[in-house]
């Protein structure tokens, strides 16, 4: 079923303007964001957006707690043209949002590329400031964000943004806007909005499975979590970890938590006999009900604690 809220997104065939839709800039021009706020650290806890009414698409939690070395932040790229994780680790900072969106717009690095993660965003795009106010992040970015970019471009730019910023938990949703304008459409791609914007807006973007808690590169321990949001037959996702030398060394499964149809959530401890084994791969996938092959997978190259 169509989540009422997509009907945010529109699809218009005409080049249109940039208009303004009657909110106060947020930041000063050339990038002054000197009276912006930001994201608070997260606590203790891992940091989970609250879902919304009827949500499907809200996140597990992904954002690891910050320790004395620092904070591990999720930056969503694209896989296959759908929404992918990716990790960062970097210093502890009170500005999570503006760091993991600086990351974003960075792209993926050449382990990720290689690992199957792109990024439809520009990398000369720009973040001018960034604010926080009840719930609603607003992200000011340069004109390059809207840059040749046809409707489906211009939705994955969007996905990877809100889904970066939607996982921490004082984020309900983000507004964007281009050099310090408020936008109500993208650009000439077509893409236009009317509210702020959160992962229900996107489930065209978001794969039927999606894996938020293991990203290309991460040391998983012997009992490897493996969670994230999964829309497949009857719920069900296959789990398997191969070690280096091809070797299974686990074969489980787990069921998602939510209506059939829809987007749920799954999470589970899979032990891993990695032997001696330094790395392998994370491969998450559904069976086909059709014939019982391998459809939806995700693989993952990771190393072993």
């Amino acid at each position: 079923m169509t989540p009422p809220r997509r009907a945010r997104l529109l699809v218009i065939t005409l080049l249109t303007v940039l208009v303004a839709f009657g909110l106060a800039a947020c930041g000063g021009g050339g990038g002054d964001d000197r009276a912006t706020t930001d994201v608070d650290t997260p606590g203790s806890t891992a940091a989970t957006a609250p879902p919304a009414t009827g949500a499907t698409t809200t996140p597990v939690p992904a954002t690891l707690a910050p320790d004395a070395d620092g904070v591990t932040l999720n930056t969503y790229f694209l896989r296959n043209d759908k929404v992918g994780l990716g990790h960062r680790r970097i210093a502890r900072t009170p500005s999570v949002a503006r760091a993991a969106t600086e990351l974003l717009l960075g792209g993926p690095t050449n382990d990720e590329r290689s690992a199957g993660l792109s990024t439809a965003i520009p990398t000369d795009t720009r973040l001018r400031s960034i604010n926080l106010s009840d719930g609603v992040l607003t992200v000011d970015l340069s004109k390059e964000f809207v840059a040749n970019a046809d409707g489906p471009t211009m939705r994955r730019r969007l996905a990877q943004l809100v889904f970066t910023l939607t996982q921490f938990e004082n984020v309900v949703s983000v507004r964007v806007r281009i050099d310090g304008q408020p936008t109500a459409t993208f650009g000439t791609s077509g893409v236009t909005l009317d509210v702020p914007l959160d992962r229900n807006d996107f489930t065209a973007e978001t794969p039927l499975i999606l894996v938020e808690t293991v990203a290309p590169g991460d040391v998983v321990p012997t009992a490897a979590r493996i969670a994230g949001m999964n829309n497949t037959f009857e719920n069900n996702v296959r789990i398997r970890i191969v070690g280096a030398d091809g070797r299974t060394l686990a074969d489980t499964f787990t069921t998602g938590h939510g209506p059939m149809g829809q987007w749920g959530r799954f999470d589970t401890i899979v032990p891993i006999a990695r032997g001696s084994n330094p790395g392998g791969k994370v491969v998450v996938f559904e069976s086909s009900a059709k014939d019982g092959s391998e459809i939806n997978v995700v693989e993952i190259p990771v190393r072993f604690a």
